[in-house]
């Protein structure tokens, strides 16, 4: 219906027939208002929707008519208010019966509004009178506060506030009943700087309508309505003052009008506009200052407290380098044994973070097999690679287990270095790294001279001595000789192999394909006899048995060898 009516508007009124350019004007609003219902009530509202077209003559008629209702309504004449209805009914013309603002009481009351938008709130009073619609509710707010109309969203006892409606109808009759209004952007309401302007020059034209209809009744007509002008006490009116000009910047979001000096809408927060300059000669006003010294000192505050928690997280980070061993600062769940830790009684990891309770990371420091301890953390999804560090593991273990901990580490040094050599005498620790051109070990512990191209000790003898007196001894030696053949057949039989990296003979017990040489820790896959990574160690996929790589297995009888 709404695509398909031209629609009629009329307001009863007790006043006589405009004339001239102010009918003109009247009867052109009259003809573009919409109204669909019609209803019969006393003191309400009501409305009768019909099909177009209107002819002049019906339309004439219906003005006529609903005049003569308006009366009979107000004397409460209820057969000819029935009548006239019905002959509403028969032309076919939309009309609207309304309370005129003489049935509410006249009397301001404070309304306390709730303003809230998408970033702040705010609680304000507003003067209001109990026959206010919502629509001049939202005008009396724009002159007030600057929020455009189609921003304004209502919201009067859990209920959304349409603009016909009356503040009466929402049961607003009383002081410091509530409100809530809330703020939509401009964007989210289709507003643009342009239409804000034309519906202010709109509101002007129509205010000055409303003037000239007022001066065309006369004295007799508009009664009391009719403001006098006051009067000084030498018996001159009062000059009429203009209105001074609004300085400040508009708010891009919510339309309202923010000081010069403010950076941010005092409403929804929104910065101020880039390219808006405060005018030279623009002097701030007391509560401005106040408000200036306040962000100042609120600003020093903040850099002073920057400050502060700098230096204070620096000695706290020194104290905390100081410890050899974090304790953990809040209860824990242990992720290894899932006892609950109280604080300070477990260990917390520096590289990673991790806690865990003191007996977990010490049992992980003890059966590691590796020069550098991993942090034990692990889950379904992840699994840490971080280290732990020497002063950690020297708190958490006894001077006797740290010994043997260091030992660890060197033999595991000694394994892995290519030119490394041990001391063959019995039992001694003595070890070393040799260059190319270095034939003899003088072994600092035993004070043996060791002969790095025998890789023995043969005193009194050259090597070529020593070589025949061994190859001779192997010979007569049955021990010897059994001990060479079994190994030989293992490695027939497949029941052993030879490290790729360091050819020592090693076996797998059970379980996967994946084994480690003890010597030099190679990680060997056992199927295809081959190092699993490339030559710069585990991760390079350059080398190796290749096994899962392109996501097939290494050898057919491979059993999970990654």
């Amino acid at each position: 219906m709404r695509n398909t009516m031209r629609p009629l508007c009329y307001a009863f009124e007790w006043c006589s027939a405009p004339t001239g350019f102010v009918a003109a004007l009247r009867k052109r609003r009259y003809f573009l208002s919409l109204l669909v219902r019609l209803k019969l009530q006393q003191e309400t509202l009501f409305t009768l929707s019909m099909a177009l077209p209107y002819s002049t003559g019906n339309i004439k008629k219906a003005e006529e008519t609903a005049q003569l209702l308006s009366e009979a309504i107000n004397t409460g004449e209820k057969a000819n208010a029935i009548r006239y209805v019905e002959q509403l009914l028969m032309l076919k013309v939309p009309v609207c019966v309304q309370l005129t603002q003489e049935a509410y009481s006249q009397e301001c009351i404070r309304l306390r509004v709730g303003v809230e938008d998408a970033l702040s709130d705010a609680l304000i009073t507003m003067l209001v009178t109990p026959g206010m619609t919502i629509s001049e509710l939202k005008q009396k707010t724009c002159r007030d506060y600057g929020f455009h109309p189609s921003l304004q969203c209502w919201i009067i006892g859990k209920r959304f506030a349409k603009d016909e409606d009356t503040l009466f109808s929402h049961n607003v009759v009383n002081d410091d009943d509530q409100a809530f209004l809330f703020i939509r952007s401009a964007q989210s309401a289709n507003l643009s700087r342009e239409q804000q302007k034309q519906d202010e020059q709109d509101r002007r034209i129509g205010g000055i309508i409303e003037n000239i209809e007022v001066l065309s009744r006369g004295p007799a007509e508009t009664g009391t309505r009719q403001k006098q002008p006051q009067v000084s006490p030498v018996g001159k009116p009062y000059p009429k003052l203009r209105p001074k000009p609004v300085l400040g910047w508009s708010c891009l979001k919510c339309t309202y009008v923010n000081k010069p000096t403010r950076p941010g809408c005092a409403i929804c927060s929104a910065s101020r506009p880039e390219n808006y300059t405060i005018p030279d000669m623009y002097q701030p006003d007391e509560e401005e200052i106040h408000r200036i010294r306040q962000e100042e000192l609120a600003s020093l505050q903040y850099q002073q407290s920057i400050i502060e928690e700098r230096e204070k997280n620096f000695l706290t980070l020194l104290e905390t380098d100081n410890q050899d061993l974090v304790s953990n600062t809040e209860e824990i769940c242990c992720p290894i044994c899932c006892e609950q830790i109280l604080a300070g009684e477990g260990a917390t990891l520096r590289e990673c973070l991790h806690s865990f309770c003191r007996e977990c990371v010490k049992m992980t420091i003890q059966a590691c097999i590796d020069a550098e301890v991993a942090c034990p953390y692990a889950d379904g999804e992840y699994s840490c690679d971080c280290k732990l560090q020497d002063r950690e593991i020297k708190t958490l273990l006894s001077l006797e287990d740290y010994q043997k901990f260091l030992e660890l580490r060197l033999n595991i040094a000694e394994t892995r270095s290519e030119n490394s050599y041990h001391c063959k005498t019995l039992d001694c620790p003595g070890w070393c790294i040799f260059e190319d051109d270095v034939n003899e070990f003088d072994c600092i512990i035993c004070n043996k001279i060791n002969c790095l191209l025998c890789k023995a000790i043969h005193i009194n003898m050259n090597c070529k001595e020593y070589q025949d007196d061994l190859q001779l001894r192997a010979e007569n030696d049955a021990a010897a000789k059994r001990t060479t053949e079994e190994l030989q057949r293992m490695l027939q039989n497949g029941e052993a192999m030879c490290c790729p990296k360091c050819n020592v003979i090693i076996q797998k017990k059970d379980g996967c394909d994946w084994i480690c040489c003890l010597m030099c820790k190679t990680e060997i896959c056992w199927v295809t006899k081959q190092a699993r990574w490339g030559p710069k160690g585990h991760g390079d996929t350059s080398g190796g048995c290749k096994c899962q790589i392109t996501v097939a297995p290494c050898h057919p009888k491979c059993q999970n060898c990654h």
